[in-house]
């Protein structure tokens, strides 16, 4: 119990920095511009910021076990599949939308909310490990979903659709971001001072800002229409997929301070990209929306309660 308060209290402030970007947009008024104005800044500048100092000591840190992507891509396609099963079977949903549906019980909101997590709660030396999850997930998932989708209607996948996938997750600023800063990390060279003190300044803001903006997303989703949908993704999203995850890394001998790290990511909220999924192949919007709000209040205690779940077992298994 002394663990799960400890973790309640670390994560309760980065959540009420959520709630504070909310309160602003839906009582406060402030512009929608504003709020698209901080995402795209946290989004281009900040976050890709502090990654590329992170990762450009990679080669120094220890090295990344790659154990963890079987364990969390394999969970993560264990629940896609079991997902999709239960989107027909339970709400007769057809294809398209049984493909985001079971994307949205695995895709986290694992950059806004999942680096602050795992920067506060298990430290810098997670950042590698999230880092690695961070440059795959896009990608994949996306891949996943666009193929599910499209065989679903076409009983066929589009290769120029695969293609304009692959290209928009390479320039993403953040895999972008983590990719050049691996590379820079090989010549050698450290940081000038200069450089690297303002890299840390901006670095720095990304975590508070990127909660603020989170919140000020979030304002503009309702929680009305389709709620057992919206329930049933939560439900998946933040016990399923972790304890799947959970088990894969037990299963595989993966190291403590990796397991954390990929069961916090798993235990995090309905990410924001699935709405986008959801608009882009107009299907399920309505649950979608509702699922990102929910699970974000859920996750407040729920994620706190996985890790800490993590920890016992890692500990009982010395």
């Amino acid at each position: 119990m002394t663990a799960l308060q400890h973790l309640l209290a670390l994560t309760a402030p980065l959540f009420l920095l959520v709630l504070v970007g909310y309160v602003l947009i839906r009582w406060g008024k402030w512009d929608r511009a504003i709020a698209d104005a901080l995402t795209r800044f946290v989004f281009a500048a900040a976050v890709p910021t502090l990654l590329f100092r992170l990762m450009s000591g990679f080669s120094r840190l220890p090295a990344v076990d790659a154990r963890l992507l079987i364990a969390y891509f394999g969970g993560s396609l264990l629940v896609f599949f079991a997902a999709r099963v239960a989107a027909y079977r339970m709400f007769r949903m057809d294809g398209a939308a049984q493909s985001v549906f079971g994307v949205g019980t695995v895709f986290s909101n694992n950059l806004l909310l999942g680096v602050p997590l795992a920067q506060t709660l298990l430290g810098e030396a997670s950042l590698p490990a999230v880092s690695l999850v961070l440059v795959f997930n896009s990608f994949l998932l996306w891949t996943l979903v666009t193929v599910s989708v499209e065989w679903a209607r076409n009983r066929a996948a589009s290769v120029r659709g695969l293609v304009a996938t692959a290209k928009g997750v390479v320039t993403n600023p953040i895999v972008a971001s983590i990719l050049l800063g691996t590379a820079y990390s090989y010549t050698g060279l450290p940081l000038p001072g200069m450089v690297d003190r303002t890299l840390e300044l901006i670095g720095q803001a990304a975590v508070p800002l990127s909660l603020i903006a989170l919140g000020m997303g979030l304002a503009e989703f309702g929680m009305r229409e389709g709620l057992r949908e919206s329930a049933a993704i939560c439900t998946f999203k933040l016990l399923v997929h972790p304890a799947v995850v959970l088990l894969l890394a037990a299963a595989l001998g993966l190291p403590p301070l990796e397991t954390q790290a990929i069961v916090l990511m798993a235990a995090l909220p309905v990410g924001a990209n699935v709405y986008l999924m959801s608009r882009q192949f107009d299907t399920l919007a309505g649950p979608v929306a509702g699922s990102l709000v929910l699970s974000t209040l859920v996750a407040a205690a729920s994620a706190p309660v996985m890790l800490t779940a993590t920890v016992l077992l890692a500990t009982w298994g010395r």
